[in-house]
């Protein structure tokens, strides 16, 4: 069942919930428990809705991934808010564990993203090849550890396992992350990139919405970088 607790902003239009790694955002071929089915029939049980119950996802994480992600609750909400993904309205900052700090500590990567659906997995190139789109992303260096660095990325582009190929790409795999390079997994499954916050202007009341999701409770290590 899907927990209330998770909710971190809700209201008659959109719906944001904080991931836990492990969790599918949509139903895929593996027929493994999803988030949006979960989250619809809580929602079809709490509000008592007769028929059925409609809910948008708007952005998608992968599965190892954890932290905010954003729903339309109505059909008006999910096109306008589709509409400000393409046109690049919604500021989605994610932070990342790192095995080694990016030199330089802070700038901008773009690369072109080929993705691989055989084995699930992007290369992240230096020049356009084939299908390879585009990528590009922000980062800065905020924390420090004995073993990992703390970066916080923003995402200008959208692709297929995006940030661990760049990161991979400049000798910085997250931390567990095996596909993308890593030392080890974590017990957990999961890795560390983290969907800390979304930032958008409401697509009905036009206010500004901007919400933080809390780093998984479960991994000291986030917990200690969190109060760096």
């Amino acid at each position: 069942m899907f927990d209330p607790d998770d909710i971190l902003y809700e209201d008659n239009h959109l719906l944001i919930v904080d991931k836990h790694c492990g969790d599918l955002v949509q139903p895929d071929p593996s027929g493994a428990s999803a988030l949006e089915d979960r989250i619809k029939a809580f929602i079809k049980e709490r509000d008592a809705k007769p028929g059925a119950v409609f809910l948008g996802v708007v952005h998608r994480i992968d599965r190892p991934v954890s932290g905010a992600v954003l729903f339309a609750k109505t059909s008006k909400a999910l096109a306008r808010l589709n509409e400000m993904i393409r046109e690049g309205r919604i500021r989605k900052t994610y932070w990342a564990l790192t095995e080694q700090t990016p030199e330089p500590e802070s700038g901008e990567l773009r690369h072109y993203i080929l993705r691989d659906g055989r084995t699930n997995r992007s290369r992240a190139l230096d020049a356009p090849k084939g299908d390879a789109k585009e990528a590009r992303l922000r980062y800065r260096t905020i924390g420090f550890g004995d073993r990992y660095a703390l970066l916080e990325v923003e995402l200008l582009t959208g692709r297929h396992h995006q940030i661990r190929a760049q990161l991979s790409k400049i000798g910085c795999p997250i931390r567990g992350d095996l596909k993308y390079g890593a030392r080890r997994s974590l017990p957990s499954g999961g890795i560390s990139l983290h969907s800390r916050q979304v930032e958008f202007e409401h697509p009905v009341s036009r206010l500004t919405v901007s919400v933080t999701a809390p780093v998984p409770r479960e991994d000291k290590l986030w917990a200690h970088f969190e109060k760096l």
